[in-house]
């Protein structure tokens, strides 16, 4: 007989606390600003922007949310294996499920089916808590669910998975903000901070592709993704190419236009096709846009002197 199991909804509870800290943000920030002229920015139509895509992915996880709970019920009952729910175990599912969560974070960077489900996130030029609101509404329809297949079958149950997910969610909410410089060094060595994840943020050559951690920051260090906050190169928030709008619409489904028109183009070979879909943003098949790598190499033939610095390593 298998273990039932049941736990809340972190995200849902965490709302009021969300609010709270948005609003000693804000503060902090008004205050900060009169005194000194730095410490973040708020843009009201760009906050509002954020507030809404965050209650659309709400609305999209109750509305599409038995999907990926079917497919994980689904692998639960052919999986022979299940590990109960002691503290161990629990622990053990929320670092392998960071684990997870680093590589599907790298994939919505790396593969453009995944990236149009989550270059929403990345569509605010500025840097604050209501960014970390700035949710997809299409995460569904990339199957990323299949990342964590592996945890089902190992026996962790499917609601412990989902909570460390959650769990995981908000533990990134705080470090979306620049009110936060540099943490002790012991921590910044460890965990996901707001200095870590300003980088992930940046759109500089220097920053793209970095630092894909939700809670530890080790798996970026483990896998040759890290790069470290520079304060002679300070992030600037955005995407390659910003939208210019705060139509909430726009920006959460401009990217899957794009691959559909990218990808019906007439005169593609099926191959062309094939990477318009799942190649790295950026791809083109004549050469006309430029990915990250690609906006790397030309930052370095304009600045040859960055060659081996932090970013650009390879």
């Amino acid at each position: 007989m298998k273990t039932e199991l049941s736990y809340p909804d972190v995200t849902t509870y965490a709302v009021p606390f969300f609010i709270a800290l948005i609003l000693l943000e804000l503060g902090y920030i008004l205050l900060k600003h009169r005194r000194s002229g730095a410490a973040g920015r708020y843009e009201t139509r760009d906050a509002l922007t954020s507030l809404i895509m965050g209650a659309g992915s709400v609305i999209s996880g109750i509305l599409l949310g038995f999907i990926t709970f079917g497919f994980l019920t689904f692998l639960w009952f052919l999986t022979p294996l299940d590990l109960g729910a002691s503290l161990g175990v629990i622990i053990l599912c929320f670092v392998l499920d960071d684990l997870r969560y680093y590589w599907v974070h790298r994939f919505g960077h790396r593969v453009r089916w995944v990236w149009a489900s989550h270059v929403n996130h990345h569509s605010s030029q500025h840097y604050n808590l209501t960014t970390a609101l700035r949710q997809t509404w299409t995460g569904t329809f990339t199957f990323m669910m299949i990342v964590r297949a592996p945890l089902i079958l190992l026996g962790f149950h499917p609601a412990l998975v989902l909570f460390c997910g959650g769990m995981n969610l908000v533990y990134q909410f705080w470090i979306h903000t620049e009110a936060i410089t540099r943490l002790p060094r012991w921590f910044e060595s460890v965990m996901n901070t707001p200095s870590h994840h300003r980088v992930h943020h940046g759109r500089n050559a220097r920053y793209l592709d970095a630092n894909y951690a939700g809670v530890f920051i080790v798996w970026d260090k483990l896998f040759g993704t890290f790069v470290p906050e520079l304060d002679e190169d300070k992030p600037d928030y955005g995407l390659v190419q910003n939208l210019g709008t705060f139509n909430p619409l726009r920006v959460a489904f401009h990217e899957w236009v794009g691959i559909f028109k990218d990808a019906t183009q007439r005169g593609l070979t099926w191959r062309e096709r094939f990477l318009y879909c799942f190649a790295p943003p950026g791809y083109s098949h004549d050469g006309s846009r430029d990915t990250s790598a690609a906006i790397k190499a030309k930052h370095l033939a304009r600045h040859p002197e960055d060659a081996g610095t932090a970013g650009f390593e390879s």
